[in-house]
């Protein structure tokens, strides 16, 4: 069983920057694949950025540029740098984990998902 407690949402003006964070527990977390995704009210969840256990790196298009996303072995936490946000960002924003290590851009593949964190963007 994996824990994922995701916090560093918040509110925040149009071109402005957050950095949010997802603290793990449990299983190996060296091996997990992660991911963020995030949902609005009325729409279906979406990819936002994953990264594999080797580091490597994927966006969705409408990040793609402005968030980046990063992880600390160590720590067993991963973030989300966001910058330029734009008030279509506001979402509840979701970290998760693919105990598997395969990852990519489908949410179905992630095991375990946090409780999310509000990020809302004013204009």
């Amino acid at each position: 069983q994996v824990q994922l407690v995701e916090s560093g949402g918040g509110l925040v003006q149009a071109g402005g920057s957050l950095r949010l964070s997802c603290a793990a527990s449990g299983g190996t977390f060296s091996r997990h694949a992660m991911a963020w995704s995030r949902q609005t009210p009325g729409k279906e969840r979406e990819f936002v950025a994953g990264i594999s256990r080797s580091g490597l790196v994927y966006f969705s298009d409408s990040v793609k540029g402005r968030f980046t996303i990063s992880r600390d072995n160590a720590k067993k936490t991963i973030y989300l740098q966001m910058n330029s946000l734009k008030p279509e960002d506001t979402a509840v924003y979701y970290c998760g984990a693919d105990i598997d290590g395969v990852g990519g851009t489908v949410l179905n593949a992630y095991d375990f998902w946090g409780q999310g964190t509000q990020v809302t963007v004013s204009s």
